[in-house]
């Protein structure tokens, strides 16, 4: 059966191509004038907080484009240090060059039972994470779990805001990841993403996978 062709001699597929193509060139020339306004950079703050998955999976997705680029950069992971992480081999492997990794936590707070280890071991990492944050050569540090070390007051997040306001470089970013973002931190950061908790398998009964979890 031929196509009907309506008033104008255009076929109907015909005319919403037409009308779909007017539509993204507008949609094109308004994004492409908001873009030319975006001028500055800077380092950013960004936390990744909330109870869903992919919270440290989006701050070392950042940290692998920062690897790919060639851009020195840096983790320290405040809780995970315990346990092996695809991450960290591989980083330490084949990218040691230009990520540095520090694994400072001993394991998940239930996992040690002692607070004032679990304190001793948090401020080391912060003191690490200061030295590698004013490392200017360093563009990018990650403080992986370091939530989850302020929500326990193993560290002083006053402290932790004010080094990030007075101390930290203008173009290195830093990210920040784990559940509970104190409000202290999530005011003063630049981006701040909550991964929002729908369905874990957890609860089915299924056990944390090497690839997906670690």
């Amino acid at each position: 059966m031929s196509e009907e062709i309506t008033n104008s001699g255009e076929a109907p597929a015909e005319k919403d191509d037409a009308r779909h193509a007017m539509k993204m060139a507008k949609k094109k020339a308004a994004r492409e004038k908001i873009m030319a306004t975006k001028t500055d950079e800077k380092g950013l703050i960004i936390v990744n907080t909330g109870k869903g998955k992919g919270k440290s999976t989006a701050g070392f997705g950042m940290i692998f484009r920062h690897i790919a680029h060639g851009m020195p950069c840096a983790v320290v992971q405040f809780i995970k240090g315990a346990m092996v992480t695809g991450e960290r081999e591989l980083i330490e492997k084949h990218f040691g060059d230009v990520c540095q990794f520090y694994t400072l936590g001993e394991g998940f707070t239930w996992e040690t039972q002692d607070r004032a280890r679990d304190v001793a071991m948090a401020e080391k990492a912060w003191e690490k994470a200061k030295e590698l944050i004013r490392d200017e050569r360093n563009s990018m540090v990650l403080l992986d779990e370091i939530n989850i070390a302020l929500r326990y007051d193993y560290i002083d997040v006053a402290e932790v805001v004010r080094f990030l306001k007075e101390e930290k470089p203008h173009m290195t970013h830093v990210v920040l990841t784990g559940r509970n973002a104190k409000e202290d931190l999530i005011e003063i950061a630049d981006l701040v993403t909550e991964m929002e908790l729908i369905k874990h398998p957890f609860r089915s009964g299924i056990k944390a996978q090497q690839g997906v979890e670690f």
